[in-house]
């Protein structure tokens, strides 16, 4: 990886697909001394709606809402990254630097909340690019929307990879003495060095564990998610992972094995052939044999667990882990106590 995009996860930009022409950068002999390091943008969107609708029917929920868009972790898997071609920008190093703060959320949120015809369910907060990245510390719009889906006792289903989510503990506990929230914690691997090339400025694997531990001893449900779950790379820590996970308070598992559409395959090709040339042809080699021979299959029912006898293996191995570690099933959240708020923001009385 070039010295100036050290700590990011993908090693280049590829072209936008809707562009046209694109230009290629070449070396004149000067870039040594004119490199600098790639520094993290933030724009303003002022968001139009909060609440996204979904009618993918292998997903455990219906909508969701996104704080931001891009993702500073920098995970170079990550199966959002060509979202960022419809902001015309690439899915490479403008995804995990050049990120959009979705100002004003809580209060469309409580708008949408307080339509005469809504119906509650399940909330995903951060379905796309995670919640809790690093710029929440600043902007807090994750802390907004939880407070707004709090007062209004709505059921919200939560995924990240970074401890920041204790902040919130106060939020999280009281919702989850009513029954309103669980929050998965993303754990890919438990290999520190793996770990820092794949996913370069989330939490490590054991400040995760630690973060299911806080979750856990406040009363709140953890799922442990092994996403993704890579064929070679990680497979081999299913059973290790979900045990750590388990004795640090995990109550619930699941797994996504890897997906790679669009611009993250030749992403992650390019990744594997930098930090783990020897093992490339392998991991894809298997990716293949459980897409239909292709790098990605994004059909609904097989995206998420792939197809074939090696993708057969994993599930069986997964849950026999999984049934060994006392892992319950998922229970519903609870969306009768909700209490929608007024056309002005407040809560009704009755």
């Amino acid at each position: 990886m070039d010295s100036e995009n050290r700590g990011r996860g993908a090693g280049f930009n590829p072209v936008n697909r809707f562009h046209d022409t694109h230009t290629d950068a070449i070396d004149d002999g000067w870039s040594e001394d004119e490199r600098t390091a790639l520094r993290t943008h933030v724009a303003v969107d002022h968001a139009r709606t909060a609440i996204t609708y979904n009618e993918s029917p292998d997903i455990p929920f219906d909508r969701s809402i996104n704080p931001y868009r891009g993702c500073e972790h920098g995970c170079v898997y990550c199966y959002a990254r060509p979202t960022h071609s419809w902001l015309d920008l690439s899915p490479g190093l403008d995804f995990e630097s050049r990120l959009f703060a979705r100002v004003g959320l809580a209060e469309r949120l409580s708008a949408e909340l307080s339509a005469p015809n809504y119906l509650p369910a399940p909330i995903a907060l951060g379905a796309i690019t995670d919640a809790y990245q690093p710029i929440e510390r600043r902007y807090r719009i994750t802390r907004s929307v939880l407070e707004v889906l709090s007062e209004t006792r709505h059921p919200v289903l939560l995924i990240t990879k970074s401890a920041l989510v204790e902040r919130d503990l106060d939020l999280l506990a009281a919702m989850a003495d009513d029954g309103l929230v669980e929050v998965a914690v993303s754990l890919a691997t438990l290999d520190r060095k793996l770990s820092r090339t794949l996913e370069p400025r989330a939490a490590s694997p054991q400040r995760r564990l630690q973060t299911i531990r806080a979750l856990s001893e406040a009363g709140i449900p953890v799922r442990a998610m092994m996403a993704p779950l890579i064929p070679v790379l990680t497979e081999a820590e299913i059973e290790t992972l979900l045990e750590a996970a388990r004795e640090a308070g995990a109550r619930h598992a699941g797994y996504v094995l890897l997906r790679l559409p669009r611009e993250v395959s030749p992403l992650f090709r390019h990744w594997l052939s930098q930090h783990y040339p020897d093992t490339a042809g392998h991991v894809l080699a298997h990716i293949r044999e459980c897409r239909g021979g292709h790098d990605n299959d994004s059909r609904f029912g097989h995206r998420l667990r792939g197809q074939g006898v090696y993708a057969d293996i994993i599930a069986q191995r997964f849950a026999l882990a999984s049934r060994r570690g006392g892992f319950e099933r998922t229970p519903s959240l609870r969306c009768d106590r909700f209490v929608a708020p007024s056309a002005d923001g407040q809560l009704t009385l009755f």
